[in-house]
């Protein structure tokens, strides 16, 4: 297979180290979306099915949460939890190649998603984050959103 060397963003993520990868992984990587997805997808339902009325695309506000609801003041992170980092899954792992740039990869999404997380609750955002492999269970999901629906009290 032949080499192929990393796109520029991720060069800053790299460091000097001279980072190549194969065409089959870069084709793989590709193909994985960032909305729409399957846990996403499970989210939204049960929103609607609450009555809860959203937007998806959040890009004004920070982290650009997945879902949210500016009048009522909350936003939702569905993270998957290779990319995010969930502590203790086993769906968290790390790459055997090019560990280092990963590693850095992986620290600076949690370190973005931890100061998205900070800015929208100082902005008096209700704030929840769904992980992939909690969306196995309708129930769960059901009983973390009930209280989206209970209007919070104004800040004194």
């Amino acid at each position: 297979m032949s080499k192929q060397p990393f796109k520029k963003v991720e060069r800053r993520l790299a460091g000097k180290a001279a980072l190549r990868t194969d065409a089959a992984t870069s084709a793989r990587m590709s193909r994985i979306r960032q909305t729409g997805t399957a846990p996403e997808m499970t989210v939204r339902r049960a929103v609607t099915t609450l009555g809860l009325r959203y937007t998806v695309n959040n890009k004004d506000l920070p982290g650009s949460p997945d879902l949210a609801n500016r009048s009522r003041r909350w936003a939702i992170f569905v993270h998957g939890c290779y990319w995010h980092r969930h502590a203790g899954c086993h769906k968290a792992t790390t790459p055997r190649t090019n560990t280092g740039f990963w590693l850095n990869k992986f620290s600076r999404n949690v370190e973005r998603d931890d100061a998205a997380r900070a800015t929208l609750q100082r902005e008096g955002y209700r704030v929840l984050t769904f992980w992939q492999c909690e969306l196995d269970s309708g129930k769960r999901v059901a009983s973390r959103l009930t209280h989206l629906t209970v209007q919070p009290r104004a800040p004194k």
